[in-house]
């Protein structure tokens, strides 16, 4: 009942192993059973109790949520607990990140408040989320003070990575619905609470850690501009690596299905053929692609399709000369040992969309990237914005890897 494709991933040594061959007699593999995607009674039963009792409740949103549909669900649901919610990387989207319940992403590169409220919960209602280590850091300090509802379409995600006190295995969008009838049935709801007060609190406490500091420009506030002009139906691709993240923590995201990333697999150069299916399959939007320079390098070559194609598309690459996000890790973790994050001699990127019949422009200052922006949104054929940054920009804040959220680096 999972949506989406399948992934059969083969380790290298059992590819590498050398068998003596033989016919193998017909395997007759059964189907399987379609679920309703109904959650049982006793579970959301169970589930009640502990979301009625619950004095510091926090929803976490994947994508899940999203796959089913069930953003509308999850705000009325949010609302009636009073309960703030963080998302994934992939559940970005599920609520408006201007609703005032919504904290933003958590995990490795999460928002300081958002990781911070996931700490001091004590009841969390999981939805469409697998529990992935970018998103929990150090497992045997996830969330170790709460109690944990898990909902997913998939019984295999529940209980894998993240000790569970109330399992349901259901559609979130059906879940969530019956959640809802049954908490309004019996007339209960919230208005204002002591958490919420903390939430806006810590909201407050680490807005400061956010704003632009240092010479050149910053891809935060590029990121902020960008979504103060373009409508909030528009369609965001990223790349993977500091750009992505960039995106992830200061593009607020208003609709799902706006925010396209390559979440799971994390696969470089997705940006751009990511931005193309998405202007084919929504052409009154407009599409921005997010991406860094050593990304981009590795499909630039779509951008043939998309002037053969006639895809006014937006290609905004942040670019810094090195394959950042390793780079990053290397400055951090590493003493500073740099070794083959330099990409060196890359290609004039305005003479290279050229070259493919697209537009290229070069934007040194915020005045200009503003200017270009608004342009773009009646363009007639593919723009590629080159931008460039200092290779020492990094992405914060970041839990080290194996690290708890307690161990946060929240600054140069």
């Amino acid at each position: 009942n999972r949506k989406g494709p399948v992934l059969i991933d083969i380790p290298k040594d059992v590819q590498l192993e050398e068998l003596d061959f033989d016919h193998f007699e017909r395997i007759i593999i059964k189907g399987y059973v379609v679920r309703s995607g109904e959650p049982h009674p006793y579970s959301i039963k169970r589930a009640l109790g502990l979301i009625m009792n619950a004095e510091r409740p926090l929803i976490i949103a994947g994508g899940g949520v999203i796959a089913s549909n069930a953003s509308e669900e999850l705000i009325k649901f949010s609302e009636l607990i009073l309960a703030p919610v963080v998302t994934t990387l992939m559940g970005k989207g599920a609520i408006p990140e201007t609703h005032p319940l919504c904290l933003g992403m958590i995990g490795m590169h999460g928002r300081l408040e958002a990781n911070k409220a996931v700490d001091e919960a004590d009841v969390i209602i999981a939805i469409g989320t697998r529990f992935g280590d970018r998103t929990t850091g150090k497992l045997e300090e996830f969330a170790k003070n709460s109690k944990i509802i898990h909902i997913d379409i998939d019984p295999a995600e529940i209980g894998k990575n993240v000790k569970v006190d109330v399992p349901i295995v259901a559609d979130a969008k059906k879940a969530l619905s019956v959640l809802c009838s049954k908490l309004i049935e019996v007339g209960f709801s919230k208005k204002e609470s002591e958490w919420i007060k903390r939430i806006k609190y810590l909201k407050e406490y680490y807005a400061p850690n956010y704003e632009e500091k240092g010479e050149g420009l910053k891809p935060s506030k590029l990121m902020k501009i960008l979504r103060s002009i373009i409508p909030g139906k528009s369609i965001i691709t990223t790349g993977v690596g500091q750009n992505q993240m960039w995106a992830a923590l200061h593009f607020k995201i208003l609709e799902p299905r706006t925010f396209i990333t390559s979440g799971g697999l994390g696969a470089m150069g997705f940006g751009l053929p990511a931005a193309i299916g998405s202007k084919i399959a929504a052409p009154d939007r407009p599409v921005f692609d997010i991406d860094g320079d050593g990304g981009f390098l590795m499909t630039e070559q779509d951008l043939a399709t998309a002037v053969s194609e006639g895809l006014p598309i937006v290609t905004i690459i942040l670019r810094n000369r090195s394959l950042g996000m390793v780079r990053q890790w290397q400055c951090l973790f590493c003493n500073k040992r740099y070794a083959y994050t330099d990409i060196g001699n890359i290609p004039d990127f305005v003479k290279l969309a050229e070259a493919y019949g697209a537009e290229g422009i070069r934007v040194e200052s915020y005045e200009e990237f503003e200017t270009v922006i608004r342009r773009s949104l009646n363009a007639e054929m593919p723009l590629v914005i080159d931008i460039p940054i200092s290779p020492d920009e990094k992405v914060l804040p970041m839990v080290p890897p194996g690290g708890s959220f307690k161990e946060v680096i929240w600054y140069g």
